[in-house]
This record gives C-alpha cells, structure tokens and sequence, in this order.
C-alpha cells in the first residue's frame, strides 16, 4: 500500500452516520458579501496570537516565512529524488529544514533557502515501514494508538499507551519492518472520532444527526467520511453524500441541492469568515487553524503527516497530526494555513480545556478521489 506523498484511495467500510456524527459550520449557503480580506487576515492573526503566543509582528513575520518555506518544500522535493529525507518548519530558525540522505546534496539544499541535514533514511524508506505497520494494523495490541512519519527526526513514531512499550516494541519486530527506523513512544492519547449528535448549526444527515461542512467544492462540499454513507440525505444545507470513505480514509463529499450557494469561505467564529485561496499544503511544524462548531477556531502547528490512528471503528491511515485542540461535534470541519485549505478534521483526542491531538484528512486526497475542484477566492 502506497503511502500518501501521492493521494490514493483504499477500499472502505462506511460508519453509520446514524451512529456517529458531528457538527461545523465553515461555509455556509446563501451568505452576505465576503468580509474585506484585510478583515480576513485580522482575524486569522489573533487566532494565531492567542494560541501560538506571538506578536502581531511574530504572526505576520511567521507567516512570510512559512510561505517561503512552502515554495522551497515544493521545489526540492522534486529535485532531490530518492535523496530526499523529509522536511519540517522550525519556528526558531523561521525557516524550512531539510534531511538529505546524501551530504553532497547539501549545497543545493541551502541554495533553495532552506537548512539541510544529513539522515539515514528517505522518504521512501520511512513510508515503507509505515505501510509495513499498516499492513499488520489488525494485529497491534490494543494498547497501540498509531504511528507516522516524523521527518524531524528521521523516524517512524508509533504512539502506545503508558507503561505498554514493551508489547509496542513486540508488534514492531513482528511486523517484519526495519526497527531501526521506529521509535516508540508513550503516550495518554485516546483518539476517537469528533462526533456527536447534539443540535446546533450545522447540517444534519438523515433522520437528524448532524456532521459538519469541511469546503466548498464545485458541486457541493467535503467532509469526514464517518458523517454518513453515500446516498444519505442532509439538509441545511440539503444535499447528498455522493462518496463517503471510512475506516481506511476519512472523507466524503455531499452534493447539494439546487438553491444552495457554496462559497470559499470558512467560519472564524468570531463573527466573520476567512476565504480560501487555494489548497498548497503546509510544512511539517507551520502553523494551521481549525474551524469547528463546538469549540470555533483554534490553532496550532503541523506536528507529522502521513499519521497512521486505530479509531474504535476501524484503522484510517494517511492523516495529518496536529497539537490543535478539538472536542466531539467538531468533525468535518474545516483546516487552513494561512489561507489555504488543508483538510478536514477526522479525530483525536484531549479536549480544548486541557489541550490535546487532533487529526485531519488532506483535502487534497479528496478532490482527487471524487475528481472536484476546490471553490476559491
């Protein structure tokens, strides 16, 4: 199975909306004018003063740095080939880091305007170790939470619960992959999925349980998988799940009916919207925003990508990780960088009284999947 450098779709088994369900207003039909874009990046700039504790300068500076590190990601990923050993932002260099399996590469490396340093493994190497745990997934003890890609350090985390290290260590020699390339970790988390069937605005799917609006697409909008099966109905707006993936993936998308208006916008919850400009996917350790209609817009950064979780429901590979908060009811909805979108919340665990770990499906994978364009500004 091919890790998601490149978006692929698995076969799946789709959760009973019925069963589990969750809420999000980010874009929402028949809106009034878009808010003036300098409204838009006020907005997004608070949110990431609050939460990443910086100055309106340090958010804006951090913002231009990131973007820079984005065009530099994008650039050697291409050209460094099987040399290339992952890449992350790191806030205190205020600049992109790139691992290097080949120390003559460096050169070119700083050249792209990065920082380079040399690894053991490729990218390539490090998927094929997460799709080797994959592959066992039905046989990890239960005490194991899930495992990703850590291009920081060069490594495959796998994530169990405190005190189970040993059996974790166990099912990775197991496995058959290289132990070497994994790390294992403790850790409390509990992930589940963001769902809840309490009322509130959001759409509702079938016989009232609600799910939340990720994006606007040509057609409709994206969502979490688990929110329902294809060809359930939903209203406010009204529509139908056209496609829905879950465990495996966590997507779906709903067409809507006619009479509705999907719009590039993303609810900041603070009595105004962001618009979405594109869909470019941050670095490993930028800064991203969450919108959710249980707990409304938070922040954080990109802690790995490719983050395999075993939800109660079944295994779902191929998600984003974050240290952004969210609770159940915040499922569906809506991740930007900046301004451009990112994913839709799939699960995690914590809460935002106490913080925790959240994880969202790539939108990019979606459009690809369903063959939709992303609507934009």
């Amino acid at each position: 199975m091919k890790r998601r450098l490149a978006a692929r779709v698995t076969g799946s088994v789709i959760f009973a909306a019925g069963t589990i369900a969750a809420l999000t207003v980010p874009a929402t039909a028949n809106p009034t004018a878009p808010a003036p874009v300098a409204a838009e990046a006020a907005t997004l700039m608070e949110a990431m003063q609050r939460d990443l504790g910086l100055t309106a300068e340090q958010a804006a500076e951090r913002l231009a740095d990131e973007a820079a590190a984005t065009r530099a990601d994008q650039s050697l990923r291409g050209t460094l080939g099987s040399a290339f050993g992952g890449s992350h932002y790191d806030a205190a260099l205020g600049k992109l880091v790139v691992g290097v399996t080949d120390a003559g590469l460096l050169d070119e490396v700083r050249a792209a305007g990065a920082d380079g340093e040399l690894v053991q493994h490729n990218v390539q190497q490090l998927d094929g170790v997460a799709d080797g745990l994959d592959a066992q997934s039905a046989r990890a003890p239960q005490s194991v939470t899930g495992w990703y890609v850590d291009s920081s350090s060069n490594s495959v985390v796998l994530t169990t619960a405190p005190g189970t290290a040993g059996q974790a260590t166990d099912f990775v020699r197991a496995s058959g992959v290289d132990a070497g390339a994994v790390r294992v970790v403790e850790s409390a988390e509990q992930p589940r999925t963001y769902a809840d069937v309490i009322g509130g605005d959001a759409y509702y799917i079938g016989s009232g349980s609600r799910c939340s609006v990720g994006f606007s697409v040509q057609g409709g909008f994206v969502t979490a998988g688990h929110c329902g099966n294809q060809g359930d109905s939903t209203s406010q707006p009204s529509g139908t799940f056209e496609g829905s993936s879950f465990p495996g993936n966590d997507y779906g998308w709903v067409r809507t009916a006619s009479g509705e208006n999907p719009v590039p916008l993303v609810n900041d919850y603070q009595g105004g919207t962001v618009g979405v400009a594109g869909s470019s996917e941050a670095a490993e350790g930028a800064s991203i925003c969450r919108s959710g209609s249980t707990t409304g817009w938070h922040c954080g950064t990109v802690e790995a990508k490719n983050q395999t979780v075993r939800y109660p429901q079944g295994t779902v590979e191929g998600l984003t990780r974050t240290n952004v908060c969210a609770e159940p009811g915040d499922s569906g909805g809506s991740w930007l960088s900046g301004d451009q979108a990112q994913g839709v919340t799939s699960g995690g665990s914590g809460d935002c009284t106490s913080g925790g770990t959240t994880y969202f499906q790539p939108v990019n994978e979606i459009l690809q999947a369903y063959g939709l364009t992303l609507l934009t500004q």
